[in-house]
């Protein structure tokens, strides 16, 4: 007798047996409780949005004592709870707070044992950083750094076809990152000698040292030409050295137009890669002879993204599979030396 006869002569209904296997994989699969620390960083908005709508979390709530980050909460029907809620009820907790006390946050949720998902920049300072991941691996607990292009596919495949040596030698990587800064946030990115690139370029920073490894030398030009009456650093340039390669990383947030001006070269002596824009991500390769699965010539690699959906995804199948985070705690390190070095803040 075959499976539908089976289940037919013996009254089982049909239509049935997917909602029992659902309620089945639901319960195998566990909602993951997360909790916020902060909601004023500016991706707490959206990470907030996926949580919410997300079958795989469930949000334990929102600690946040600033008028701002409470009234960000209670607008996307986020529970405002206490800290101590948070803490003693999260499995994961994601901090999402101002700049300056995102590593202060971090250790709080290290220390109570929970995993962690830290905004970028992680911390200050090295010795802060060191602290994090000491905590973090002498805990055995999970550290993810809010670098939102770890999981860019455009990105993935041109530092894959770097370590695969398909662009040959690479000798030259640029990149750019601008904005129209808000006068309103000015103030939190003009607490650090870093300024612009601090905050807004340690995204590319974090793509040049995971292509790239340490840098032998790296010489921070940072500037303040604004016309504003502030001390931020609005224009800024680091060149990073390497042993037969230069990075050159540029950042400004005085951009007149409204669209940001962001996009990632790498010139290599067999090929390049162009990512521009990088949101949406539109990458060309060219290669001077066929590469991998690439041909020689120009062509366009066709990819979809979504912003943050690959930390989420990523923190899903660490906690519930055991696999490891793409970015390991030595890089970790690595990029907040490399960090500090680009904003003349060591």
């Amino acid at each position: 007798m075959n499976r539908r006869k089976f289940l037919t002569s013996t009254g089982v209904a049909l239509t049935a047996l997917p909602t029992a296997l659902r309620a089945a994989d639901a319960a195998a699969k566990s909602r993951i409780r997360v909790g916020f620390l902060g909601a004023t960083y500016s991706h707490a908005v959206d990470k907030l949005k996926y949580t919410l709508a997300s079958s795989d979390w469930e949000l334990v709530g929102v600690w946040d004592e600033s008028d701002a980050g409470r009234e960000t909460s209670r607008k996307l029907g986020a529970r405002l709870v206490s800290q101590g809620e948070v803490l003693d009820r999260s499995e994961v907790v994601f901090v999402e707070s101002d700049i300056r006390d995102h590593a202060k946050h971090a250790l709080l949720a290290l220390r109570a044992g929970r995993h962690v998902h830290v905004e970028k920049p992680p911390a200050t300072t090295l010795a802060e950083m060191h602290e994090i991941v000491s905590l973090a691996r002498g805990r055995k607990l999970l550290l993810q750094t809010g670098y939102m292009w770890r999981h860019h596919p455009g990105f993935n495949a041109i530092i894959e076809a770097a370590r695969q040596g398909w662009f040959g030698d690479v000798f030259m990587v640029r990149g750019h990152i601008a904005n129209n800064l808000a006068v309103s946030r000015r103030p939190e990115w003009a607490e650090f000698k870093g300024g612009g690139m601090f905050e807004q370029g340690s995204h590319l920073l974090d793509v040049m040292v995971r292509l790239l490894g340490r840098p032998k030398n790296v010489t921070p030009f940072t500037r303040h030409h604004g016309s504003f009456a502030d001390k931020l650093n609005d224009n800024n340039v680091a060149v990073l050295e390497f042993d037969r390669s230069l990075a050159v990383l540029t950042n400004s947030t005085m951009q007149s137009t409204p669209t940001p001006a962001r996009s990632f070269e790498v010139l290599g002596t067999n090929g390049s890669a162009v990512l521009q824009p990088i949101e949406p991500p539109e990458l060309k390769f060219e290669f001077a002879k066929a590469a991998g699965p690439y041909v020689a010539g120009v062509q366009t690699v066709p990819m979809k993204y979504r912003r943050y959906e690959g930390d989420f995804v990523e923190f899903v199948a660490a906690l519930r599979g055991g696999r490891a985070f793409a970015v390991d705690l030595d890089t970790e390190l690595l990029v907040q030396e490399t960090l500090l070095r680009a904003c003349g803040m060591m």
